[in-house]
């Protein structure tokens, strides 16, 4: 079994949490029992999990060896140059080591659901969106990358990976989906 979840803003990619108070886990969505997400997204990331009660499949669409194509639209503070996108296109220096090279390219303001809370404003900083597409997925690697070419993230919405897209799924919603 394969399900498609559009994780909102804020809530972890677990079923518990132990934290004092709690915060939102993906118990709240009332998912079929025995499945687990297939990688992660951070809690203050949006959008595409996956989850499965396959062993197997998980591993296939988590493993960098298998470099199952992770789609995101990124909202930055600033605007991007041809050299910025040059240097996440060629891979990036991290403090744990080179990413490989993303495939990056600026991109209209997508039409998505509100955030809450709304990501801030602020009249005298410009803001762009930008399509990342890597192949590894380091913690926080995306927010790590755009910061370290002069972009911080502002907003982080994962809409594809591999062949399976978030088409149109709302915050909370899922379903379930093809095979791997």
């Amino acid at each position: 079994m394969l399900i498609a979840l559009n994780k909102p803003y804020g809530v972890l990619c677990q079923f518990t949490d132990r934290s004092q108070p709690p915060r939102p886990t993906l118990a709240g969505f009332g998912l079929p029992a025995g499945v687990y997400p297939a990688g992660r997204l951070d809690f203050d990331s949006e959008g595409l999990l996956l989850l499965t009660d396959d062993g197997r499949l998980a591993h296939r669409l988590t493993d960098p060896a298998h470099k199952q194509p992770k789609t995101y639209w990124v909202q930055v503070e600033g605007t991007p140059t041809d050299v910025q996108l040059q240097q996440l296109r060629e891979g990036v220096l991290l403090n744990d080591g080179p990413t490989r090279p993303a495939r990056a390219q600026c991109l209209e303001a997508p039409a998505l659901w509100p955030r809450d809370p709304p990501v801030r404003f602020r009249k005298t900083v410009p803001d762009a969106w930008l399509e990342l597409v890597i192949s590894e997925g380091r913690n926080r690697q995306v927010r790590r990358m755009t910061a370290a070419v002069g972009l911080p993230t502002l907003r982080l919405v994962r809409v594809a990976v591999g062949p399976h897209r978030l088409d149109g799924l709302q915050p909370g919603q899922w379903r379930h989906t093809g095979g791997p």
